[in-house]
């Protein structure tokens, strides 16, 4: 399940991505136009410039702006960073495998490979899915 702390992350980026590129977008802007607690925001936005994704500016014409291309940002990265491991079973992850502990042996256990082919399916979307596709469906839909 995705995380508020992801879903705001994911709120925010769109957000920005749909602005003017040169554009600094204020986190007061983002909290009121997204509805996002405006404290939570900061923490959020931190973490999002630490990793890179956006830039920050202090003074009149502050704010963050995208540090990534859009179309290179995709939902995957964002969901690990935010969230961590995107298997529904420690012993399906690719990033953050840990050993089942009710299982004897990976290989014999039934169910796991169920759970690989929905991580697979999961990941294949996360990974063409790319902020530039979430805004642009965004901007659609406001229309």
């Amino acid at each position: 399940m995705i995380s508020n702390r992801c879903k705001y992350a994911l709120k925010a980026l769109i957000y920005i991505a749909r602005q003017d590129k040169d554009k600094s977008i204020l986190s007061s802007e983002i909290s009121k136009d997204e509805n996002i607690p405006k404290k939570f925001l900061e923490n959020i936005l931190r973490d999002l410039k630490n990793a890179q994704f956006l830039t920050s500016r202090r003074g009149a014409k502050g704010g963050y702006r995208l540090n990534k291309d859009p179309e290179k940002v995709t939902l995957i990265e964002v969901i690990r960073l935010m969230d961590g491991p995107i298997a529904l079973l420690p012993c399906v992850s690719i990033m953050y495998h840990q050993p089942c502990d009710t299982c004897e042996a990976e290989e014999t256990c039934t169910i796991r490979d169920v759970f690989i082919e929905v991580r697979d399916a999961t990941l294949e979307i996360y990974r063409k899915t790319t902020l530039a596709s979430l805004a642009k469906k965004k901007n659609k839909l406001s229309l």
